[in-house]
């Protein structure tokens, strides 16, 4: 081989060996977080806080990822508002099963072209206390996460309080995939941004802040258009002055695509989002694909270096999971989905560069300058 093949070849080569060094970081960085969630609790005063749940369809298990919100090993009132934005939204029968311990809001006001947000506006109202966490419908958390989410938000400078998480696949095949890039993906991408001290980590899994924290930062109307409404409002308590910290608890995010075009749309959205957010950051992701650039490289030059160059990116991936896995307490996606989990990942981000419209929430939605996003059709 020569020419163009051989620098190509080596190219890709060069992607794969980056890759491999990459997730040798990741598994580095999985095990000093894993320390952190192994440290012992720090006392912390109990007081009274608000849960606010915008919830929009009927998601597999979801009464019991409320209820995990609600048996909570904390010594005061936890209030738990549940919102909907249509009486005949499915959501709200799990939120009602729960009894007296959530309150449900319905209330079909719009406010912008986010519809979480607009949800939060309506729900608003209803909260009672001081402190407020906002967490999306598809998290479960364990029974030490409020205590250890409070804990945090009550050092110094801290303006927010946020949660890494591992995915759950609750409906089927594809959800399982989609869950793999949450735990194997997404999780390590986090660590390392933290690493980094970049500065922009805010999800969510969790945003727990003060009431008057909310307030300086313009409440959640200030959001409405936005389509990253979680990394805006912490660049909004970072604008403060104050920190955003991520609290050592590990939640669970649940995952339902019943369907690779579900699947596809999500990740997508989600991709597109994370680009616009920091192009170049994001574009810099390229080296956390190596089995991608692997096998390109095999192609280009066969032989054993190449081949060898393809089993190491699958199994490193496959270290990092057990690594990721073994953090969590449990199995997200058994090994053999690995290979077809990061060649689909490689294709998000490849096709993420061209989508300049989303779906999210039965709606299509144009993206603009500044995050901002209107309404296409309903």
């Amino acid at each position: 081989m020569g020419g163009w093949g051989f620098w190509l070849a080596s190219a890709t080569g060069a992607l794969a060996m980056l890759g491999l060094g990459c997730i040798i970081a990741q598994i580095l960085l999985v095990n000093r977080f894993a320390e952190r969630l192994r440290m012992p609790l720090r006392p912390v005063r109990p007081r009274p806080a608000t849960i606010f749940k915008p919830l929009y369809g009927d998601e597999p298990h979801l009464a019991a990822n409320l209820a995990s919100f609600r048996d909570q090993h904390w010594g005061a009132a936890v209030q738990i508002i549940a919102g909907i934005q249509a009486p005949d939204d499915r959501a709200g029968a799990a939120a009602i099963s729960l009894g007296e311990d959530v309150e449900l809001v319905i209330d079909t006001r719009r406010h912008g072209a986010n519809a979480k947000i607009c949800n939060l506006i309506n729900m608003n109202g209803a909260a009672r206390h001081d402190i407020v966490v906002l967490s999306d419908s598809d998290i479960a958390a364990p029974p030490d996460y409020l205590a250890r989410v409070i804990a945090t938000l009550d050092e110094p400078g801290v303006g927010a309080v946020t949660c890494a998480y591992t995915g759950r696949g609750d409906n089927g095949f594809w959800s399982t995939l989609g869950a793999a890039m949450l735990s194997y993906h997404f999780l390590p991408s986090v660590l390392l941004s933290l690493a980094l001290r970049t500065g922009d980590v805010c999800m969510g899994s969790t945003i727990a802040m003060r009431r008057e924290t909310l307030e300086r930062i313009g409440g959640f109307k200030r959001f409405a258009d936005i389509l990253a409404d979680d990394h805006a409002i912490g660049a909004a308590v970072r604008q403060l002055g104050l920190r955003v910290a991520v609290a050592p608890v590990l939640v669970t995010h649940a995952s339902a695509e019943g369907s690779l075009s579900a699947l596809v749309r999500h990740e997508l959205r989600w991709a597109a989002t994370v680009r616009d957010l920091n192009p170049g950051g994001y574009a810099g992701l390229v080296i956390t694909h190596p089995l991608p650039f692997a096998l390109m490289t095999l192609a280009l030059a066969p032989g054993w270096p190449a081949a060898a160059l393809v089993a190491a990116a699958i199994g490193g991936r496959i270290v990092a999971a057990a690594t990721i896995d073994r953090m969590a307490g449990r199995v997200t996606a058994p090994w053999w989905l690995l290979p077809l989990r990061d060649l689909l990942s490689f294709g998000v981000f490849v096709g993420s560069f061209f989508v300049r419209q989303v779906e999210w929430r039965d709606t299509r939605l144009a993206m603009r300058e500044a995050g901002r996003i209107e309404i296409k059709r309903a």
